[in-house]
């Protein structure tokens, strides 16, 4: 794929100090940071934001954060959907939602070593791991949710199977930086990564419309090498608008700064770097006069929607920053190369 574009200067790409003050600006007095003002807020999200914020520094408001969802994490493990100024808006409860929360501590981990930091969270999230791996099957998917009911809904998502991988990794990791063994989390990880890479016609090919669909399998590291390279390849047309960014679904003109982002964090974790730069090149005008990033935008009309300024889009872009500019030590979470590494992984290898 031949890209139009070119790398630019960390100054002229982003303003960190203005969306991390964005995102504080949201930050309720509980520690949860919703979506925008007066919005909702999810767990899964609430993580990318939350990493946004160690990005900036903030490290406070960031355990703050994670302390709201440790007091408000279910009894099972798992988290709702949504809640609305802390109170529970939609009752189902997700399986990447419950498992995410590993992420963010990794990254908290590898952005400040502080060791008791993880070990005072480990209960919960040993806990969200739980309830993840709980709702896999014998063939390695994991079905996405139980209904407020309690009732598990037996559908297998792609894109969220890919993150309960890639948390699966980081709450491994974890374990080792505590000297714990978790011999089901190991089997879980293997088994969930055999069935993307062997039996990806297992999973819902319904969402195929979301570009998720087509990179969290390689964002989340369980594609890599070859594999990695020619998913990218072959569906680069089907989702990406040249010199715009990634579309959220492929069959609208909807850009987003999120998935573009997220793009971003795939390219860079293949270890194609030239390709994650021009594309993040892409969105650094798709901004508010403050700096903040867009949502979206629709093309070629260039209507930005919606208008309301989103604190985890905001977040995400510092993720894409930090891993084409390593601005701290956590710029390599997703690469694909950096996992081979961590001695304290020597299952992964």
């Amino acid at each position: 794929m031949a890209l139009k574009g070119s790398r630019i200067k960390l100054s002229d790409a982003l303003d960190i100090n203005s969306v991390v003050t964005f995102i504080l600006s949201l930050q309720q007095e509980s520690g949860d940071i919703p979506w925008h003002k007066d919005g909702k807020t999810d767990p899964w999200d609430l993580i990318e934001t939350i990493m946004g914020l160690n990005i900036g520094k903030c490290f406070d408001a960031s355990h703050r954060a994670f302390e709201w969802l440790k007091i408000i994490q279910n009894t099972d493990g798992s988290w709702y959907s949504s809640y609305v100024n802390g109170k529970p808006e939609d009752k189902t409860c997700e399986t990447h939602m419950a498992a995410y929360f590993s992420v963010g501590l990794f990254h908290t981990w590898l952005t400040d070593k502080n060791t008791a930091f993880v070990e005072y969270y480990w209960p919960t999230m040993e806990k969200g791991i739980n309830y993840a791996i709980s709702l896999q099957t014998k063939t390695g998917e994991i079905y996405w949710a139980k209904s407020p009911e309690g009732n598990v809904d037996p559908m297998s998502l792609l894109a969220g199977s890919s993150s309960i991988f890639m948390s699966l990794k980081c709450a491994l990791a974890i374990a080792g930086i505590l000297g714990k063994k978790r011999r089901s989390w190991e089997t879980a990880f293997d088994k969930l990564g055999n069935s993307i890479r062997k039996n990806i016609h297992n999973y819902n090919v319904s969402k195929s419309r979301f570009s998720m669909y087509w990179f969290y399998p390689v964002l989340s590291g369980a594609l890599t090498g070859e594999k990695a390279e020619n998913r990218i390849e072959k569906y680069w047309n089907k989702y990406v608008i040249e010199g715009q960014g990634a579309r959220c679904v492929s069959d609208q003109p909807w850009v987003t700064m999120a998935e573009t982002s997220e793009l971003v964090l795939a390219l860079s974790g293949m270890g194609q770097m030239e390709k994650a730069k021009i594309v993040f090149s892409w969105i650094q005008n798709r901004r508010y006069e403050d700096k903040t990033y867009w949502c979206g935008y629709t093309y070629p009309d260039m209507v930005i929607w919606p208008e309301e300024k989103i604190s985890w889009t905001n977040a995400v872009v510092l993720l894409a920053a930090d891993a084409v500019y390593a601005l701290t030590p956590a710029s390599d979470l997703f690469c694909h190369r950096s996992w081979d590494g961590f001695a304290y992984k020597g299952f992964l290898n």
